[in-house]
């Protein structure tokens, strides 16, 4: 269900089967999660990202440009891996 919700998403990508790592995600505006089983009926999921880009200045860059009408990902590092 996330993979089909984020799926197109500039910023966000849903990874597996491990959880993400910060070292994936560093010096991006990029947050990556993963879902994992847990007790019946449960799952946890994880999710990492560099809050010093992405919770903040990267945040207020991509915001603006959309504001703007620009590409959401203009002046933005995206890593795919």
């Amino acid at each position: 269900v996330l993979r089909q919700a984020y799926e197109g998403s500039t910023f966000v990508r849903v990874v597996a089967p491990s959880p993400p790592r910060l070292s994936d995600v560093v010096h991006t505006n990029e947050c990556r999660m993963s879902v994992h089983d847990a007790a019946p009926g449960r799952v946890v999921v994880f999710s990492a990202l560099d809050n010093l880009v992405k919770g903040a200045a990267g945040q207020a860059v991509q915001n603006l440009n959309l504001a703007l009408g620009l590409p959401e990902d203009a002046g933005l590092v995206r890593v795919r891996a």
